[in-house]
């Protein structure tokens, strides 16, 4: 097997990176199998892809090649369904090497309705387009019953690959489908199920794209085993890479299907909290045939938990413990934030810098809510003096008006010290006197102050001191018009 570059690739034990690439265009393509066999003997085979969130790709193009690459790996291979793009960045962050759409998630968290046929192609794919673009690792998308006929089937598939998905599950339900452990599930005849694949794998190769057709029956349950059984094995042979029948209903029914077309992989799906199909394990999953396994309901269940439990909480007037949630440095690490703050350093123009300065100031005021919250008085904060250096632009009372009574201590300097009870000095802030704008968020303790009126009585005077007195935390504030 050769790399992007042409070197061999001697070592047999490769991580999720070294298979995705490690740049633009690095990642190792993958030999075009449409249908995957289980590879345990041949040496060039045995690596076993690390379920890490380092998984990357350069393109939303390779993401179909990766996943036909993991499909091609020794073991089973887990992917919780996601519902959003947070959802699915959890997935990724918690090292998973692939991802499942929920489309009974998603019907959940969009619409606040039930997986009955209320969400449409238009929507699925708003939803994919989010999913996918936040994360690096491929996603399964939940196409339902393809929204029709072939033709639409053909659309289906072509809208996913443009969306960004790695796979497509197309399944042979009747329209309105409903999710597939719940009553009421009808199909189409055996005919027309087979001809909505046959349309998927000619949309696939019309788009350029290789996405990973899934094709998925429920005759299971509203037919027979056998008629599952069948249609998958004509799944198969129509071109399907991975078959998958849900609602099974025993291990002895697993392995049966699994028996079926062996060459072709084959998705699982665990229905948590009470479905029809036994909950195995991954690798009573592996013994038993099966290649990938989803998990539908595990992230939008204890979502839908953790949010009644945090407004029975609220409602009590309390708030969720603290062991419940993330603390806000957490949540805020996890969105991105400090990762954000970094890149945007890059970008920084000499307005970013002197503001930034400025705000450098206002360490005083984040210690003294510090100590207002611990009683941790003896901590100080020994700043530099800061010059504060505002734009000439800037006339919100009128500075640059001969007319006003306040301009005249426009080239006044305000002067703001503070001084520990300690005698420390803490802060030491000149600014512009008519630059009143945001003094308390760097001085809390002047909230409430009117400085404008006691300025206006001041403009007269030659210097002196404005204010003086001891903050509730016994520091010393004072403010001298120089």
């Amino acid at each position: 097997m050769m790399n992007c570059s042409g070197s061999a690739l001697s070592t047999t034990n490769y991580s999720a990176t070294t298979l995705a690439g490690t740049g633009a265009g690095s990642c190792i393509p993958l030999p075009h199998l449409r249908h995957s066999r289980r590879i345990s003997s041949s040496p060039l085979f045995q690596f076993q892809l690390r379920a890490t969130s380092t998984i990357s790709c350069s393109s939303s193009t390779d993401k179909p090649n990766l996943l036909r690459r993991i499909l091609d790996s020794p073991g089973v291979h887990q992917g919780p369904a996601c519902f959003d793009a947070l959802s699915a960045n959890l997935v990724q962050s918690a090292g998973f090497p692939l991802c499942f759409t929920s489309g009974f998630s998603i019907s959940a968290s969009r619409l606040g309705l039930p997986d009955t046929g209320y969400l449409s192609y238009g929507e699925m794919i708003d939803q994919g387009k989010l999913i996918t673009q936040a994360v690096d690792i491929p996603v399964i998308g939940d196409g339902d019953n393809g929204y029709g006929n072939a033709m639409n089937v053909k659309r289906t598939v072509k809208g996913f690959v443009a969306a960004g998905f790695a796979g497509i599950i197309l399944e042979d339900q009747v329209s309105p489908k409903a999710c597939g452990h719940t009553q009421g599930r009808k199909v189409v005849s055996r005919e027309e199920a087979v001809m909505r694949i046959k349309a998927a794998v000619d949309a696939r190769n019309e788009s350029g794209s290789d996405i990973v057709i899934v094709a998925r029956t429920d005759s299971r349950q509203a037919l027979s085993l056998d008629e599952a059984l069948y249609r998958s094995r004509a799944f198969a042979d129509a071109g399907a890479d991975v078959v998958f029948i849900d609602a099974l209903a025993s291990k002895q029914e697993m392995e049966a299907f699994c028996q079926v077309s062996p060459l072709v992989p084959k998705m699982a799906n665990m229905l948590e909290g009470g479905g029809k199909t036994p909950i195995l394990t991954p690798l009573e999953l592996e013994d038993i045939g099966y290649k990938i396994v989803a998990y539908p309901l595990s992230l939008i269940g204890v979502s839908i938990r953790a949010m009644q439990d945090s407004l029975t909480a609220i409602k009590g007037g309390r708030i969720p413990p603290p062991g419940s949630m993330p603390s806000f440095e957490e949540i805020k690490d996890i969105l991105g934030f400090n990762k954000y703050y970094e890149e945007e350093k890059r970008y920084a123009t000499s307005t970013d810098r002197l503001l930034s300065k400025r705000e450098s100031s206002s360490l005083y005021s984040n210690e003294q809510r510090d100590q207002a919250d611990t009683e941790q008085t003896s901590q100080t904060i020994n700043d530099p003096i800061v010059e504060v250096i505002t734009p000439d632009v800037y006339n919100k009372y009128g500075a640059d008006s001969s007319g006003s009574p306040f301009s005249g201590i426009w080239s006044r300097t305000l002067r703001i010290k503070i001084t520990g009870r300690d005698g420390a000095e803490k802060l030491d802030l000149r600014i512009p006197a008519g630059f009143l704008d945001g003094i308390t968020n760097i001085v809390p303790a002047l909230v409430g102050v009117n400085l404008k009126k006691l300025l206006d009585d001041a403009t007269e005077e030659t210097g002196g001191k404005v204010l003086d007195f001891n903050d509730r935390m016994g520091d010393r504030i004072q403010v001298f018009l120089e």
